[in-house]
């Protein structure tokens, strides 16, 4: 049997929230990662991207594509 959430806008707000939080976090370590220029001497910043980028992908198949 499936239950109906407490708060439905709750649960519709919070992914996007974390999906425009992921993705400004995104946006800052690719800024960075232009400024620094040798981004073979940070693997660890693109590593970073990488997740970030994985995580939103996560969010937008969980939200439906509605970010």
């Amino acid at each position: 049997m499936k239950t109906t959430p407490t708060n439905i806008y709750e649960e519709e707000v919070r992914p996007a929230e974390a999906a425009n939080h992921v993705a400004a976090a995104r946006h800052l370590l690719t800024e960075l990662r232009k400024r620094l220029h040798g981004v073979e001497d940070y693997p660890e910043l693109q590593e970073a991207i990488t997740k970030l980028e994985v995580a939103l992908s996560s969010l937008t198949v969980k939200t439906g594509g509605m970010l």
